[in-house]
């Protein structure tokens, strides 16, 4: 119990569609001032992961984030 309640409080948003099976998706749509991406939540109704892979596919091609990287990177770029 008590990893669940530490989990609620580092991660709020994303516990309650844990909980009901909702798909939801996190998106690096914009960036801080200092370089670090901040991430967008989509959640589609249970089932409906198609519709964030849909929505997912046109915002990426509509805000491309691949070639963006924070100035510390830990992985390959």
């Amino acid at each position: 119990m008590r990893s669940l309640s530490r989990a609620g409080t580092n991660r709020p948003f994303t516990m309650v569609f844990n909980a009901t099976g909702q798909p939801s998706i996190s998106l690096p749509l914009g960036h801080s001032d200092d370089g670090l991406p901040i991430g967008v939540q989509l959640v589609a109704a249970t089932g409906r992961e198609d519709v964030l892979f849909r929505v997912a596919a046109q915002l990426e091609q509509a805000m491309p984030w691949k070639h963006r990287t924070p100035p510390i990177f830990a992985g390959v770029r």
